[in-house]
């Protein structure tokens, strides 16, 4: 059977608004992944680190700098007397050049900021990759726990229903004299419950459907859900099953462990080719004047840097960064057997949640069968009022923790799924 809840805030469980557009599950899921502002957030965090990449990348070619500059004084700035005579010179000039400098040898820190450069991308998509299971997973939620009230919802109009029968039968039965009138007391006591409890669901789906709408991009609008429920149970989970050892590599979880001791390599190699000597060749072009002839020429250049006085605090800053590399293969064991944990606990919750369901769904057959009997023994006066309230209670229980179950199974199921990386 298909069915829709609507959202509205003002006519909500009343008729659907004309301008409410109606999303599936899939359709719900599509618009989180277009409009989520956390998403989008996530998309910019890998665009920052694919800019940091392509940075890094320029420390390959050579560095160019250029320099220009001029005096004028109100005397010459040297003088000299030759022979009796006083000469000048240097009272204007002017001064201009570009240098480039090619590193040849830099102690592995361009080679190796760069890999640290685009680990940060690979680091920033997996970031990403889960924030995509976040908004997926709280969309999901959102929906299903809207299913499961919508579902209460439904259950209250049977319960309803069944009251104001009973109410009118009970009624005809005291007006003629043959009932006492308490019997309709309790029956207008459990219609005033039955009221208190639609208005807490009701307030309940105020709050689920502001979530996902906001986790859609679409706060503040009117949307409806379309689902199926049914009474059919879904797949047994045995179909879903992995081997936690196999599946953990395939986690996003891991995958950062592994990148965290991969960067702790790393600046642990460009803490090293700090305190190695490092290369540069280059040449330059100047062109001058400050003795009133103009000039240029051509220079080639050869640099070697060698931090002989770095050496000392460099070598403990290298002790430390090897410290910092085994945390990190620490880390990573230790958090591996966690995943591991996790992941089997995430698959104990789903097959708890599936017999949960099963369970569910035999209570409703039991209650539903548990009502009829007790409604046709009213009508033939061989069972009290508070027996078939009961009867109702009972059926409305069922149905409720039907709907609870429902909607944990398929909540419990996307976990499993994410969790085995998936």
């Amino acid at each position: 059977m298909r069915k829709s809840i609507s959202i509205s805030l003002i006519a909500l469980c009343a008729v659907m608004a004309a301008n409410a557009q109606t999303y599936t599950l899939e359709e719900c899921i599509s618009e989180a992944l277009q409009n989520n502002i956390g998403l989008q957030s996530a998309d910019n965090s890998v665009a920052m680190a694919q800019q940091q990449k392509k940075a890094a990348f320029t420390s390959y070619f050579p560095t160019v700098s250029g320099t220009a500059g001029g005096f004028i004084s109100n005397d010459d700035l040297l003088q000299m007397n030759v022979a009796g005579m006083g000469l000048g010179m240097m009272k204007n000039g002017y001064l201009a050049g570009v240098t480039a400098m090619q590193p040849v040898f830099a102690g592995g820190q361009i080679v190796n900021g760069n890999k640290l450069a685009k680990l940060g991308v690979d680091v920033s998509q997996i970031q990403r990759n889960q924030t995509e299971d976040e908004v997926k997973l709280n969309v999901e939620t959102y929906f299903w726990q809207m299913v499961m009230i919508g579902e209460k919802l439904r259950t209250i109009d049977k319960v309803d229903t069944l009251l104001a029968s009973a109410y009118n039968d009970i009624k005809a039965a005291v007006d003629a004299g043959v009932r006492n009138r308490n019997d309709m007391l309790q029956v207008q006591l459990r219609q005033n419950e039955t009221r208190s409890t639609r208005i807490q669901v009701e307030n309940n789906l105020r709050v689920v459907s502001d979530l996902l709408a906001q986790a859609m991009g679409h706060a503040g609008e009117q949307i409806n859900i379309d689902y199926n429920i049914g009474q059919d149970m879904p797949d047994a989970p045995a179909s879903l099953f992995v081997d936690p050892a196999e599946a953990l590599q395939q986690t996003d979880n891991y995958n950062l462990l592994e990148k965290n001791v991969k960067a702790s390599d790393l600046q642990l190699k460009l803490e090293v080719g700090k305190n190695l000597p490092t290369v540069a060749i280059g040449g330059g072009y100047s062109v001058f004047d400050i003795t009133g002839n103009n000039q240029h020429a051509w220079v080639g250049i050869a640099t070697v840097s060698i931090p002989i006085s770095g050496w000392w605090g460099g070598s403990h800053n290298i002790k430390k960064r090897k410290l910092e590399a085994q945390n990190a293969r620490n880390t990573l064991d230790d958090n591996s057997q966690k995943i591991i944990i996790g992941i089997n606990k995430s698959w104990n919750d789903l097959n708890d949640a599936y017999q949960q369901l099963e369970i569910a769904n035999l209570s409703i057959e039991q209650a539903t069968e548990n009502l009829r009997l007790n409604t046709d023994y009213f009508d033939a006066g061989t069972a009290t009022v508070t027996e078939l309230l009961d009867a109702q209670l009972l059926f409305q229980q069922s149905c409720d923790r039907h709907a609870e179950a429902f909607s944990e199974y398929q909540i419990k199921r996307v976990e499993y799924l994410q969790a085995t990386g998936r």
